[in-house]
């Protein structure tokens, strides 16, 4: 039982270690094949601040002289409104739920890689009317996860009709807490001034860092330090390197149950040596050398040790594929992770079994024969 509980020390560090770096790995695996299937080749284009850190405003004609630059392939846009959005006029009017309502252009699911959950989207004919369409964040805010003939929101003081609701957005976080109206529509019942606030640029992929470089002084030429433009997928692959930062923090709970479980196998080693000195005491006077017994009690904490360590890896892959298996990722283990788990294992095991097995070589086999 003492040497149970001693490997299970052991295992329980090397577990935290192989789950740390699986579940880590997993993650940015996961994440970085999403970006890959909404493209790398995505760019968007910003409203900055003036040299008086005002807020700037996009030309009206920025997104036209976007899609003017040769390797660009499509072009939308959002525009922010001053609206508010209410699941009905009964609810107070500070209850915002930090939703924003966005003029949108026609096209934009397919540009920021978004799809329709439920309903439809815009068209040439809603765009003109009080009609909606919600994001994913806002949809489930407002407490509305389908979409019923004739439902309704109060937005901007009237009532707006729903047309469908949004899938989440990776590559456009900002599009999921939004209520979507068409650009007409917003111009003609919330007071919008139609000036875009975020273009979204899709671009041939090899050729996106010259468009990158252009597109400032493209969407405003008298002052292209008032644009601010951006890489979304960068953003988010910046963020897999920030999770991975993370990672320290559980490596080190992991370290310390493998001291602590050191600490177990040094103990139950030097219990041992206590209680089998008669074994010892036997073994010498049959010819073992201080070498041989040596060998002996230090094989016997690498073996402890090393029996926690596969334990441990054992559980590590398997709470990892279970929680990639749940998110939808694929399960990746990296070979650092359980090699590393059982290198640290084995070591562990031989420091904290070397002082015990040098203590037991040094009894003499008169002093251990005087126990039986």
């Amino acid at each position: 039982m003492r040497a149970a509980l001693s490997a299970l020390g052991i295992a329980i560090g090397v577990a935290a270690i192989v789950a740390v770096l699986g579940l880590s790995s997993s993650s940015q695996a996961g994440l970085l094949a999403e970006i890959d299937k909404l493209g790398t080749n995505l760019l968007t284009v910003q409203n900055g601040q003036t040299l008086f850190g005002q807020t700037a405003e996009l030309p009206l004609a920025a997104p036209g002289m976007i899609a003017r630059i040769g390797p660009v392939q499509q072009v939308q846009y959002t525009g922010s409104t001053n609206a508010n959005v209410y699941r009905s006029p009964l609810i107070p009017s500070v209850n915002t739920n930090a939703l924003a309502v966005q003029a949108t252009s026609l096209g934009l699911p397919q540009t920021v890689g978004a799809t329709v959950a439920a309903g439809s989207y815009l068209n040439a004919a809603t765009a003109h009317e009080p009609v909606a369409v919600l994001g994913y964040a806002a949809a489930q805010r407002l407490g509305i996860d389908r979409i019923y003939p004739g439902e309704r929101i109060w937005l901007g003081g009237m009532w707006f009709y729903l047309a469908g609701i949004l899938d989440s957005a990776p590559l456009a976080p900002e599009i999921d807490a939004s209520v979507l109206v068409g650009f007409p529509a917003a111009e003609r019942y919330l007071g919008f001034d139609g000036h875009p606030t975020t273009i979204y640029v899709r671009s041939v992929t090899s050729q996106t860092a010259a468009v990158q470089s252009v597109l400032g002084a493209t969407a405003n030429p008298e002052a292209p330090n008032e644009v601010q433009v951006s890489q979304p997928s960068a953003v988010l692959t910046a963020r897999a390197d920030a999770q991975g930062a993370l990672n320290s923090l559980f490596l080190g709970l992991g370290a310390v149950s493998l001291l602590v479980g050191a600490v177990g196998v040094a103990n139950i080693m030097l219990i041992g040596v206590l209680e089998r000195r008669s074994e010892i005491g036997l073994r010498r006077s049959l010819g073992a050398t201080k070498g041989n017994i040596r060998t002996q009690f230090l094989s016997e904490a690498i073996l402890l040790a090393l029996i926690g360590g596969a334990v441990g890896v054992t559980a590590g892959a398997v709470s990892t594929a279970v929680y990639a298996h749940v998110k939808h990722w694929s399960a990746v283990i990296p070979t650092t992770a359980w090699a590393g788990g059982l290198a640290a294992a084995v070591v562990i095991g031989a420091l904290a079994g070397l002082l015990p097995a040098i203590r037991a070589a040094r009894l003499s086999p008169t002093e251990a024969l005087r126990t039986v």
